[in-house]
């Protein structure tokens, strides 16, 4: 039981920011909407913190290194840089720094001679399979307290919630609180 209360006096403490804010009186969604963006940094920020020490690697590299790592066959670059969702000039400068750690390399496209694909080295590849292991580990904790049916839940929910902001715009409801 004093788990949950230390949970409750947690959620209350002005120290986690944004979601502090709110008060009981917000719409629902309001409150949700700033649990979610809380929780999303909290979770980004810890798994930053552990990349950098861990590995000395930032989590714009990893996320690089995984995007290669799904394409076996490597990506072109502007494709790279759509999955990233950053410029093409940051995927350039990300993949100057890894080709020269002999984690990536280029190569010409087969399919198109004035593009260029990346793909990962073998030494990239088995240096992202042990961080990739790691990784996994410390968001299967992170989630720790939840339950499987909760995580189910969870994922289904936020599941429909991103399937409803694709959808074309509606006409706007009004929700109760």
């Amino acid at each position: 039981m004093a788990a949950p209360r230390r949970a409750a006096r947690l959620l209350d403490d002005e120290s986690i920011g944004l979601e502090a804010r709110v008060h009981d009186a917000d719409h629902a969604a309001l409150k949700l909407w700033l649990r979610l963006l809380a929780t999303s940094t909290q979770v980004e920020t810890e798994i930053r913190k552990r990349l950098r020490e861990r590995y000395g690697i930032s989590l714009p590299r990893f996320d690089y290194l995984a995007q290669l790592y799904r394409h076996e066959g490597g990506l072109r670059m502007n494709l790279l840089s759509r999955y990233l969702m950053v410029t093409g000039g940051s995927v350039t400068g990300l993949t100057d720094e890894l080709a020269k750690e002999g984690l990536v390399e280029r190569e010409d496209d087969p399919d198109d001679r004035r593009s260029v694909r990346v793909r990962l080295t073998a030494a990239g590849r088995k240096a992202f399979e042990r961080m990739a292991r790691e990784h996994e580990g410390w968001v299967v904790e992170m989630f720790g307290a939840l339950d499987a049916g909760q995580k189910k839940t969870l994922h289904d929910l936020l599941g429909r919630l991103r399937v409803q902001l694709a959808a074309p715009a509606a006409p706007n409801h009004k929700e109760t609180r």
